[in-house]
């Protein structure tokens, strides 16, 4: 059954009430507005408002995503369950996600290199880095060569032993360092070299 716009109400800068005199009141944004062409008295048949009901939708879950968006970088699968918590159906979070992924202001590939030197400036290494990855919902092929940005370890351990340990013949010490340095990602392999490194300079 046909049903005609009773009223457009602009509810804020970028959005707007339809009002129905079916009582339903649909919200959407303006630009849907003014690209379906909508005005007070327009009648809307059966397809037409089912349309309007889809887009509207998406118009709003693609702007929450903007907004989302703009407030820290996200990789896709972080963007897509953010938007499915706030409320938005899973098939117009994936349409949104599928948006911005062509308006290119989504990249999982750039979001995995963000990831992985924030995480190096921190002094973490390739391990608990591949968590971060993983956490974040980076797709796995995307990994290795953002991992390519990682630098070499070295550096970072030998400044992090020359703050923290004091003396390496305590055994104690050592174990709790180390113990640390396992906890950001570093490999046994990387903290023996490190370990021998520091004890080298010392003796010298």
């Amino acid at each position: 059954m046909p049903v005609s716009i009773r009223a457009l109400r602009q509810t804020s800068n970028e959005r707007v009430s339809i009002e129905l005199d079916s009582g339903e009141e649909i919200k959407a944004t303006l630009s849907l507005a003014a690209e379906l062409r909508l005005y007070a008295g327009k009648v809307l048949e059966d397809a037409e408002l089912e349309t309007l009901r889809s887009s509207a939708a998406l118009s709003l879950c693609k702007t929450r995503a903007v907004e989302l968006l703009s407030y820290r970088p996200m990789s896709a699968k972080e963007l897509r369950d953010k938007l499915t918590q706030k409320g938005e159906s899973p098939e117009a979070a994936a349409a949104a996600v599928d948006w911005l992924c062509e308006k290119g202001l989504l990249d999982d590939g750039r979001y995995a290199g963000m990831v992985v030197r924030h995480y190096a400036a921190k002094g973490y290494g390739q391990s608990r880095v591949r968590q971060e990855l993983q956490r974040r919902g980076v797709p796995r092929e995307l990994w290795e060569e953002a991992l390519r940005e990682l630098p070499e370890p070295e550096d970072k351990l030998d400044a992090y032993l020359a703050s923290k340990l004091k003396d390496p013949g305590d055994r104690a010490q050592v174990q709790k360092v180390s113990a640390a340095l396992i906890r950001r990602g570093f490999s046994w392999e990387e903290i023996r070299a490190a370990l021998a490194r520091y004890r080298d300079g010392m003796e010298d």
